[in-house]
Formats: structure tokens, sequence, C-alpha cells
């Protein structure tokens, strides 16, 4: 529905005091109402322009220029501009022009895959009859040539700045208040506060966030490399160009896609894909296939298999597998297999290593929970960082890679705490073996980010010789937060033994009801809550309930939520290497695209 407006209604009274016929101005105002809201607007609402306002466009990167007209617009009637000259001559494309589009009340118009050349602030004004909306882009340059050969970019999904202290004590440990040491994502030059809105949200979730560090562009939650505009069709709406895409198109470098999560989630998608909707995995491998990138790692298998395969989640029997094998990529589904593939000096490597995520790294290290034991011979983050960079540095030209520590986020929402530290700390593993890479040469940047943040804190120890038998009897707090005594670490960093007396208290803001006893989860990962016998609605996990010293936590989250949420805080970016050192203060989350794009030169 659109804006409701009360036209020209003024209610007084006659100087003599006798009132004015208050019923009949009602009456007026209530028509003029049904009339705007009817869609006779008079000009009241606005066109949409895609690229929004205050969008920072690469220049020579594709885009899709639309403006979404209200009502029916004959094509004579509408006028798009570019400071002042008609768009479609400025840009070199012949317009789409589309009334009643996806039968919404409005008269759309296309200019598919057009790009900007020329630097400089630029004023977009998209006019219908007496009704004119403008929005202004600032189209940016790269110098010519690269500063960097490489570039990678870490991004710790939900990774706050709590997993980070919390993975410092438990890998490095602390004595007197120092700790023993630096993790690998700290010992960096550059750092900047990233913050990571979208443009319908103030807490973003991994898809529009990754979509704003891979195409410069911020858009909405669950879109993907697009500006989300009114299309029905998930994949019809505005389309921005990827850095994956661009790396492909305009370089002739190496392009890498590495996680522990399902290929096809969020945060790898975003460097290939573009569309309105995360879950459209099918879709999302097509796009994989249509890019190819020249290392694939992760999850997901089903969603590569046609439809006739048991276990497929393909609605087609186009095999996926083969159609990659085809196109020469080494297909690897285990550890092993992987390593083969980069000892025989394969070029292009397509590793699918668990039918979903792969398992995180307490479960697959130490205790054989999840799906290890159907899939015993999963690599780690760490391998995968080490293959995909043997592979890809073959390049002459240079590799882009995107690496990914994807459960960080997972056992968050699930409010694991020590599969979400482990987990931190072997993003941390990943990121030194890349700086000891970039060492080597020195030409290479290097990026750790999270996505977006988790509202998650230290607040003290839980100590299980204090008095006492629920959780907030054993925590420690100021004097009494003692130091941890998690078993030795092992040459990785991860301590031998989570299941000790004294444990980091890292807690969660956001729950929902919930039974919790604050100790390990050794069994398997935590399952917060269940389904209520009201649908659409999650009560405590009853098994929860039942462990020693459990208490029931009210949640503060809606009904419906089964997990934890994100957060709006800032996330810290740290960084190294050429081009790194524009990374200062606090920054939006489209200038990590400016800045790889910048090192890259991979503008025009």
């Amino acid at each position: 529905m659109g804006r409701v407006f009360l036209v020209g209604i003024e209610l007084a009274r006659a100087p003599s005091g006798s009132p004015i016929d208050e019923v009949a101005m009602l009456k007026r105002a209530l028509l003029a109402t049904v009339l705007v809201t009817a869609g006779w607007t008079g000009g009241a609402v606005a066109q949409t322009i895609y690229p929004l306002d205050r969008a920072e466009i690469l220049s020579g990167s594709k885009f899709d220029l639309k403006v979404e007209f209200p009502g029916t617009v004959a094509a004579d009637q509408l006028k798009v501009t570019i400071d002042g000259k008609d768009a479609a001559e400025v840009l070199g494309a012949k317009p789409e022009i589309v009334a009643k589009e996806d039968g919404h009340d409005l008269t759309a118009y296309w200019l598919r895959g057009v790009s900007l050349t020329t630097a400089g602030k630029v004023k977009v004004e998209a006019s219908a009859g007496t009704e004119k909306k403008s929005v202004a882009w600032e189209v940016f340059d790269t110098p010519k040539g690269r500063v960097a050969k490489n570039v990678i970019l870490f991004v710790g999904d939900g990774f706050s700045i709590a997993h980070r202290t919390a993975a410092r004590i438990m890998s490095k440990g602390i004595v007197q208040g120092h700790f023993g040491g630096e993790l690998a994502v700290d010992d960096m030059p550059y750092m900047a506060l990233i913050s990571t809105p979208g443009t319908d949200s103030i807490v973003t979730d991994s898809a529009n966030a990754m979509s704003a560090y891979t195409t410069g562009h911020k858009t909405c939650v669950n879109a993907l490399g697009i500006y989300c505009a009114k299309n029905k069709n998930t994949l019809d709406h505005p389309k921005v160009e990827t850095i994956g895409e661009l790396v492909k198109r305009k370089t002739g470098m190496a392009l890498g896609v590495v996680t522990n999560s399902e290929i096809e989630d969020a945060t790898p998608a975003g460097i290939v894909a573009h569309t309105r909707k995360r879950s459209d995995f099918n879709d999302i491998v097509e796009m994989f296939y249509d890019v190819k990138p020249d290392v694939i790692m992760g999850g997901g298998s089903p969603n590569f298999l046609p439809k006739s395969t048991p276990g497929s989640k393909r609605k087609d029997d186009v095999d996926y597998l083969k159609k990659f094998e085809e196109a020469g990529y080494a297909f690897v589904s285990t550890k092993t297999e992987m390593e083969k593939a980069v000892a025989d000096g394969k070029s292009k490597i397509l590793g699918l290593y668990n039918t979903g995520n792969i398992d995180g790294a307490l479960d697959l290290k130490y205790l054989k929970k999840g799906s290890v034991s159907k899939f015993p011979d999963q690599p780690d983050v760490v391998d995968e960082t080490k293959a995909a960079i043997a592979t890809l540095s073959k390049n002459p030209n240079g590799f882009f890679l995107m690496v990914e520590s994807a459960r960080i986020d997972k056992y968050s929402h699930s409010l694991d705490p020590e599969r979400a530290l482990f987990d931190t700390i072997m993003l941390d593993n990943a990121v030194k073996y890349a700086k000891d890479f970039a060492a080597k040469n020195g030409d290479t940047m290097i990026i750790v980010v999270a996505d977006h943040a988790h509202p998650v804190s230290i607040i003290g120890t839980y100590d299980d010789d204090r008095p006492g038998q629920t959780p907030r009897e054993k925590l420690g707090t100021y004097a009494d937060a003692k130091v941890p005594n998690y078993g030795p670490v092992d040459a990785e960093g991860y301590p031998t033994n989570i299941d000790v007396s004294r444990r980091i208290a890292l807690e969660f803001g956001t729950t929902p009801d919930t039974c919790f006893n604050a100790k390990p989860f050794m069994d398997g990962e935590n399952v917060p809550a269940v389904a209520g016998a009201t649908p659409k609605t999650y009560v405590e996990n009853p098994k929860n309930c039942e462990r020693p010293g459990a208490v029931h936590i009210t949640g503060n989250l809606p009904f419906d939520a089964s997990s934890g949420v994100h957060s709006g805080d800032d996330v810290l970016l740290t960084a190294m290497g050429p081009g790194a050192e524009v990374f200062h203060g606090r920054l939006d989350n489209t200038r990590v695209f400016r800045a790889m794009a910048t090192a890259l030169g991979l503008a025009k």
C-alpha cells in the first residue's frame, strides 16, 4: 500500500463561534485518503532508482540500472538521465520498459549489464510528468596497475570481539593479566571498525553483509549481488557485478572459494551469486559453474547431484559434478583425495566433503561427534587453505581467495561457546599459514574480518569449586573470575581438555527459551530449543533441562526464534600487505570491496 496523505484538510470554527460542518470535512478527508491509497497519487509516491542513493560504483564494473515508476507510464512520458543526458545514450544500451511488471502497479525501466567508466560524482534523475526523483552515485577509479599480486579475504562468520579475546585466552593462556602470546589475527599492522547495516535493517545477515564485501553495494537481508526491487522472481532483481566475476572477466588471475559450510551458503555464494533469496541453492550451484572459480571447497554435495540420484536436492536432472569434471576439475570428497589432487598438480579442484556443513574443529579433531562417523576424512579450514594456496599460487598472474570459518556463527546461533571458540582458533591457524605464505614475497594483501557480529561477551568464569549447583552460583565475576584451567594446548593451539572445572563464561545476549547448566556440550552441538505445541513457536529443549544443575532461561527473542540471532555491532577488521593501509578508523562494509578492487587495479 502506498503512503497515506490527508490532502487539503483544515478543521476550524467560524468567527461567530458556530461550527463548520465537521462531518462533511471528515468525509472529504476520508475521500482524499481513499483516492491516494487507491493509486490516484498525483505524484505523491516517488519512483525508485537502483542502484540507490550514495552507491559507490567501480569504474568499468557491470550493473543493472532500474527505475520503478508508480502506476502505468507511457514510454514517451518517462525520462531517465545521467548528469542531464539520456541514460541510454550515456550507457550505450537500449532501454527495456515493462508496464505492470510482475503484476505490480508500476512501470519498470531497465538498462541491463551497463557500466560507467569516468570517475566522479554522478546524478541520475528519473521523471514522469511533473514527478522527479534523483540519486547521487560516486564512480571510483583505481590506479593503473596493481599494488597486490594476491588478495586473501578471511571471513570469520559472526566473529565478534569476545570470540577473539576468549580464543586468545583459550589458546595462548593468561598469567597475571598478560596473555601468553598473540593470535595471528591480532598481529597485523592495520585495523578498522566495520559497520554492517543493510538497506532494510540495522542488523544484517550473512548474505547482504557478504554482498557488500564482494560488490561494494549494500543490499537487503537474504540478498546476494543484487538490489532488492519489487520483482517476484528471486533471480530478476537488478544485479551488480561481484569481485569473483570481475577477477574472471578482467584479469588472468586464479579464483578460489573455501568454506566449512555448504558451498552454496551465503558467504561463499557471495563471490558469484545474484539472487534475492540466499536459499536458492540449486541456482547458486549453476552460478558457481558459470563463473568457474579454480578452487571450490566446502560441503553441500546434494545440490550438485541430479534429482534421480538418491539424496539429491536438485529439482532437475543436471549433473553438476559431471559438468565440472568435463570442464577440467578434479572432484574430491575427502581430505586424502584433496591432498593427492594438490600433489598431482591439478589446477582446478572441486572439493565437496559433506552432504551438509563440514564438522567444526572440536568435533572433527577431538570429540568425533556431529557427522564425523559418516564423513571421517573431512579437511578442516586450515587444510583447505593450504590446498587452495598451493593450487592458486601456481598462476603467474596471482589469485583472489576467500576463506570462511563459517561455524563460528553457526555455533553462536546454537549457543555453543566451546565449539565457536575452537573454530575461532581454526580460523587463526588458517590466517597464520597465509601470513607465512605472504611473508615470502610481500605481494599479498590479507584481510581478516567478520561479516556481522553476535551479541556475545566474556563476563567471568564458571568455577565448579564454588558452592551450589546452578550456573549463577558457579559464576565468578570480577575478583572471583579466576583463570580457566583448560588442558594443555596442542601444537595447533587447541586445549586438549575443555570439560574442566574452570571455564570461560562466554555469554550470548539473545536466546529463545532454553535450559542451561554452564557445562560444555560433549555429546554434540547444542540444540537450545525445539518446536512447541503451538505452530511457529519454540520451547526449551527438554534434554538440556535434564543436565545436572540446569536452570530454565526465559528467552528474550520472539517466540518463533529457535536460536540466537546476530547483533548490529561494528566488527573488527585487521589487515596487512600492499593496499591494506587504507584500513583505519570506522568504515562501511562496502569499503572492503573498494580496497580489494583498488589493490588489484580492477577499474575499467
